[in-house]
């Protein structure tokens, strides 16, 4: 028997309206959360046009030899970065024609797969042996509207479709669980003088196994509590490595998750907040490097110590759904350009009122390592290069203070 999905009702709309352009195929992403049980589908979202798709050229059709796999796996590396703890790309759409049935299915069995590989490449966390691995894959045909949903298991590149049953409901994530905290970090990132060629892949990976709803939400107030320090007595097994630089990220981090409400688990709770406290500490600081790789003279060399204020962190409301996406802003950025990006990014207008801006004061101390590979002279690393010593040592760094966080409820309302 397949999976069963779970839709907000207002999804079937969005999707239909697509059929308006019979001639067209349009791709995007589907936004949610796995369960042992069943999916939830909250959100649908569309590839961001090209500036050469634009939609004010009326002439302009996608034809499905126009999908470009890279741009619709950026797509989905940009928006993993807006979704809280709990919420995952769960899978792909396209809509087009029905002569294109079969050639639709093999586009999406490859656009499933590169974007999960894609979003997976960032991330700090594995899933659990437990957790679901299926990913769904969703033909909408424009002309007689009926939909095509089937799965593939991610864990398995050789995987064959599986049927899933899509089923529409009204209000889906009204009720759903709002989890909030504010975490006090005070993280030491240590950046080494060598390997600095070392495949980025491999050192940035933890080391584990693997319409409007006018319902109010009252979040749960969560405590995180991190443990004593061990005994000196505890035998160590890290191993001793000669660091010339470092990074200290400093501050107050607004952390939310959300949780379906059909039986939750106290476990589901915990790990989905912690994998949101993963995900904002790294986001912003690949963001705040990657505006500082973008905007630093080519011939500047980092021989002194610096200090920069993260991203803060902007939450949405969305279209039918009480669930809020974030995104992450610089100081001198205007609500308009938020606005916009959020637009651009989830095809839905964002309204100033529906933003907010989580008060959070966080600073980067950075001090850049030194390369000693010649003893008579000494390189002053470039930021490309600080930035790759900084996603080798992050992941590691990160994933070990997160990993001694207790987290303590103050209601009693999930289950065992």
């Amino acid at each position: 028997m397949g999976r069963s999905y779970f839709v907000e009702e207002a999804l079937g709309q969005y999707l239909s309206d697509f059929s308006t352009k019979p001639k067209a195929c349009v791709t995007g992403l589907l936004i949610g959360q796995c369960s042992p049980q069943r999916d939830y589908v909250i959100l649908a979202i569309r590839t961001p046009p090209r500036e050469e798709q634009n939609e004010s050229n009326k002439n302009y059709h996608p034809k499905l030899a126009d999908i470009d796999e890279e741009w619709v796996t950026g797509h989905a590396s940009q928006l993993s970065r807006m979704l809280p703890g709990g919420l995952l790309v769960l899978g792909v759409f396209i809509v087009a024609a029905p002569e294109l049935a079969k050639d639709i299915q093999n586009a999406l069995r490859k656009l499933v797969f590169s974007v999960e590989k894609s979003i997976i490449k960032k991330r700090l966390w594995n899933f659990t042996e437990e957790e679901v691995s299926d990913r769904v894959a969703l033909h909408v045909c424009s002309a007689t509207k009926k939909i095509l949903c089937r799965t593939y298991d991610m864990q398995d590149p050789k995987s064959s479709a599986k049927p899933a049953d899509w089923k529409y409901q009204s209000g889906l994530s009204a009720y759903w669980l709002s989890l909030e905290c504010t975490i006090n970090v005070n993280i030491h990132i240590p950046l080494s003088a060598t390997s600095v060629n070392y495949e980025l892949e491999k050192n940035t990976r933890k080391k584990s196994s693997r319409g409007n709803i006018q319902h109010s939400i009252q979040p749960f107030d969560v405590k995180v509590l991190t443990q004593l320090s061990q005994s000196s007595g505890h035998r160590s097994t890290a191993t001793v490595q000669v660091c010339s630089g470092f990074i200290n990220l400093k501050g107050a981090v607004k952390c939310r998750a959300y949780i379906h409400n059909n039986k939750p688990k106290v476990k589901d709770a915990i790990q989905a907040l912690k994998r949101d406290i993963i995900n904002t500490l790294s986001d912003r600081c690949a963001i705040l490097f990657e505006d500082l790789l973008i905007n630093e003279a080519p011939d500047r060399k980092n021989s002194e110590r610096e200090y920069h204020v993260l991203p803060h962190r902007v939450f949405a409301s969305i279209a039918g759904s009480n669930v809020m996406l974030c995104d992450y802003k610089f100081g001198d950025e205007t609500a308009g350009e938020i606005q916009e990006r959020f637009f651009e990014m989830l095809d839905q207008v964002v309204h100033g009122e529906a933003i907010q801006i989580a008060e959070e004061i966080n600073t980067v101390d950075i001090k850049p390592p030194v390369d000693n590979t010649d003893d008579t002279q000494q390189m002053q690393l470039t930021k490309a290069t600080l930035l790759l010593k900084f996603q080798q040592n992050m992941g590691v760094v990160i994933a070990a203070a997160v990993a001694i966080f207790a987290v303590a409820f103050s209601f009693n309302y999930f289950s065992d």
